[in-house]
């Protein structure tokens, strides 16, 4: 797109009838590393199986930039929502706060992958020369949109650090939080992880994946073309068990398995525990060019340690095993440290439109990353690697 054209917004309420080839160029540009859950593949099968809709609180007004002849030169996934429910970047305080004032905080719009804690592009725009002013151009879509709707507030949550800055540097307010991550510091196997943790720890996860297959259980990963309907049957049992108990109403229907396993099944991952030949727990992960993203976990038999043999060593083992740069484990869970996890900063950007709440949020926020800040050095310091490593090596891994 040149000076000389046109940039010409659309918001549409359905991916379905955007070519999914041009939206996947602008979400993941050749030469960059993939990030799965801003593919058209994934977030179309959110809306055809009925997981992310209208009806459940996520009305689609996907914003596409288009030159003058009508191609995509960038794009951005964004819902109008009556609850903040799936976000994983919590705001319900604010929105009591707001409420009580006499105002009202829902619809607001949020620029997202539904139900997924996982960092990626927000503007999607291919890499070109005039990647930050399409990016700019999105964002300013995305206020005056927020703006002609009358909602309270735009959300853009778990974006990188990056498009985070060009956010701030617009008015949006910045926020922070912090997941656990595993880096991979060139392994070639699991035992060279285990290597620089210390003696203790190393002991610790040996005896917690020996206890996690006893009683004649095995583990498996299954991607690309092994995976099939059966499996995908197991593990929505496991899904719904294990959800119901903890969420009580779990977001994501049977067909979206389906879907995903149809359209993105090269990246995707299931980490699959069996005994006695019966599927009895899984764990479901995404692929992206250079992470494994953690997502769900399910079982519907309790074993000692099988949860981090499923979520969290064979994911390291499978990363190493890809060449892959780190494992994202999804949110919260500090249990992960000590498992080689260590915290890494999120980013979220919010603008909203009331001046006055606007203040009080901006003052709350600075106080909040500092907290994070304390708390990252904090946990920091406890991370299980040997003492005779470098303080240097672990901050440039941990931020």
């Amino acid at each position: 797109m040149g000076d000389s054209e046109a940039a010409i917004i659309r918001v549409v309420d359905s991916l379905s009838g955007v070519d999914s080839k041009s939206w996947d160029a602008c979400a993941n540009p050749q030469g960059e590393p993939a990030n799965p859950f801003v593919s058209h593949g994934f977030l179309s099968a959110l809306e055809e199986s009925g997981s992310a809709t209208r009806h459940t609180g996520w009305l689609a007004q996907h914003i596409l930039l288009e030159d003058e002849a009508g191609k995509l030169a960038g794009c951005m996934p964004m819902y109008l929502k009556n609850h903040s429910r799936g976000e994983y970047v919590f705001d319900h305080g604010w929105a009591n706060a707001l409420e009580n004032a006499g105002g009202n905080y829902y619809p607001k719009l949020q620029c997202s992958v539904p139900f997924t804690p996982a960092t990626g592009p927000r503007f999607l725009v291919p890499n070109t020369p005039i990647r930050e002013a399409l990016e700019d151009t999105l964002l300013e879509g995305a206020i005056e949109i927020a703006r002609r709707h009358g909602v309270s507030s735009l959300h853009i949550t778990f974006l990188p650090e990056r498009q985070w800055k060009r956010a701030g540097a617009h008015g949006l307010l910045q926020r922070t939080d912090q997941q656990f991550h595993w880096h991979n510091r060139g392994y070639r196997t699991f035992d060279d992880f285990l290597a620089d943790l210390s003696s203790r720890k190393r002991k610790m996860i040996r005896k917690e994946r020996e206890r996690a297959t006893e009683n004649g259980i095995t583990v498996e990963c299954v991607t690309g073309d092994g995976l099939t309907e059966d499996h995908w049957d197991a593990f929505f049992t496991f899904y719904m068990d294990t959800g119901a108990r903890k969420w009580g109403s779990p977001y994501l229907t049977r067909d979206f398995f389906s879907l995903i396993g149809e359209r993105t099944a090269n990246e995707t991952l299931l980490v699959m525990a069996r005994r006695d030949g019966k599927l009895i727990a899984g764990a479901l992960n995404f692929i992206g060019g250079d992470a494994l993203y953690g997502r769900n976990w399910g079982t519907i038999e309790h074993h000692p340690f099988l949860h981090f043999e499923c979520c969290y060593y064979m994911a390291i083992e499978f990363a190493i095993a890809r060449g892959l740069e780190r494992v994202e484990a999804g949110a919260q869970g500090e249990h992960k440290l000590a498992r080689g996890y260590v915290p890494s900063r999120t980013y979220s950007a919010h603008w909203i439109a009331n001046a006055s709440f606007r203040e009080a949020v901006a003052e709350y926020l600075s106080r909040e990353r500092q907290y994070v800040d304390r708390d990252i050095a904090i946990l920091g310091e406890y991370a299980p690697f040997r003492h005779d490593m470098s303080k240097e090596e672990h901050q440039e891994d941990d931020f």
